[in-house]
């Protein structure tokens, strides 16, 4: 039967000024040996799946260091200190895009096995733009409203980072 592992240790390992943590966590394995292992601590993030009334997905594209490349990506960003997850993505959605919706909450994910990051996951429908993007120094984003079927190919080719919102928002919407 398997079972959670026993914690032994946790400490800081990597202080990053920009956006995450390193910690260091020791585990006692089921097996009674002990493992290092390396987690991203991050806090709280949204994400958002916006459609226009035309069924058009409003996506970011921006420069990510990892894959060293331009993304088509899904809206979303931190959920700042105080601030409601709801509050967090109608803010994000806003400030990267110009664009304000009906948000509807879908649910959390994981980031990934490694990372303490909890992603709460909207959508938003009858997107319209109101503003200029709102971004900050770091931002330097370009928006782009893909058709339903564009925007399915994308999920195909493996290049959304956010992958598992895209899935719960069509299912949610019933556009799968």
């Amino acid at each position: 039967m398997l079972r959670n592992w026993i914690k032994l240790n946790e400490e800081l390992f990597i202080e990053n000024d920009l956006w995450f943590k390193t910690l260091k966590r020791t585990y006692r394995l089921p097996d009674g040996n002990v493992g290092d292992f390396y987690i991203k601590q991050e806090g709280p993030t949204v994400c958002i799946l916006p459609l226009t009334a035309d069924r058009e997905v409003i996506l970011v594209k921006q420069f990510r260091p990892g894959p060293e490349e331009a993304l088509l990506e899904l809206p979303g960003g931190g959920i700042k200190e105080g601030e409601s997850p709801e509050r967090a993505a109608r803010r994000e959605l806003l400030e990267e895009t110009g664009y304000i919706g009906d948000l509807r909450f879908i649910g959390t994910s994981f980031d990934c096995a490694y990372s303490t990051m909890v992603r709460y996951n909207f959508v938003a429908t009858q997107c319209h733009k109101v503003q200029v993007q709102q971004l900050n120094a770091a931002e330097f984003i370009e928006v782009v409203e893909s058709p339903m079927d564009d925007f399915r190919n994308h999920i195909r080719s493996g290049k959304l980072t956010d992958i598992e919102v895209a899935y719960l928002g069509l299912d949610y919407l019933g556009l799968l």
